[in-house]
């Protein structure tokens, strides 16, 4: 695809995935002998790699050494998935295309998700498109919040929700689409007002409808392709899928 780059967020530790004579930054832990960002990176494949920067931190040279021929930016503290795109921004400043945004955790989620976010970026015209989807994998997701004519009006992070906004069951999976300039733009404006204390990249589609973006949704079925891999159970999860 053309005037796309894509940010993969793996600076991550991975403290509840932690076992004994491992030490490796969590998108380095291994899945049926493969690192975790592996499967990610392939099914990015569609793109040149030169348009893949990695953002990466915990005991980073693993992945760097990895995937060498691929660009890296260094988040040295974990504040947040907004502050991990800050760390990028040089990687962004003079570009004027779209930025995909996903995670080095997430090695379910397939290229045909990835290309069908991008395509109903590019088709629709819009400033951000969030990918949101169904599944019936109990994860702790944000959800997506609606207007009465059905469009986005924000995101709440399942620890910020409300009782009746839990029971919503199309999910914001974290990945997106960006104008790239139309992202820069808005990170100046996130805070850390949340249970958190952290940059929430949540708040950044907000951020651009405040100011009169178009926000888009890509709604899909996406069953285990949402797993992202926390424990050492999801990381046994994971595998199952990728044996079948």
């Amino acid at each position: 695809m053309e005037n796309l780059k894509a940010l993969i967020l793996a600076a991550g530790k991975g403290t509840r995935l932690a076992t004994e004579g491992i030490d490796l930054p969590k998108a380095m832990r291994v899945a049926l002998g493969k690192p975790l960002i592996g499967y990610v990176l392939d099914e990015l494949a569609f793109l040149d790699k030169k348009d893949i920067i990695m953002v990466v931190g915990f005991k980073r040279e693993s992945i760097v050494k990895t995937f060498s021929e691929y660009n890296f930016a260094i988040q040295e503290e974990q504040l947040g998935t907004g502050h991990a795109v800050m760390c990028a921004q040089d990687y962004l400043k003079d570009y004027d295309g779209d930025v995909i945004i996903c995670y080095g955790d997430m090695p379910l989620l397939s290229r045909a998700t990835y290309t069908a976010l991008a395509e109903t970026h590019k088709a629709e015209g819009n400033d951000c498109t969030i990918l949101t989807g169904t599944t019936d994998e109990d994860l702790p997701y944000g959800r997506i919040i609606r207007d009465e004519n059905d469009q986005f009006v924000h995101v709440v992070e399942e620890r910020d929700c409300t009782p009746e906004q839990k029971a919503i069951r199309e999910l914001n999976i974290g990945v997106y689409v960006y104008k790239a300039q139309k992202l820069l733009a808005s990170l100046g404006e996130l805070n850390t007002n949340n249970a958190q204390n952290e940059y929430y990249l949540t708040d950044v589609p907000s951020i651009i409808r405040s100011h009169g973006g178009k926000i888009g949704l890509c709604k899909r079925t996406l069953g285990a392709e949402v797993i992202g891999v926390n424990t050492v159970q999801q990381l046994e999860q994971v595998e199952n899928y990728l044996r079948k």
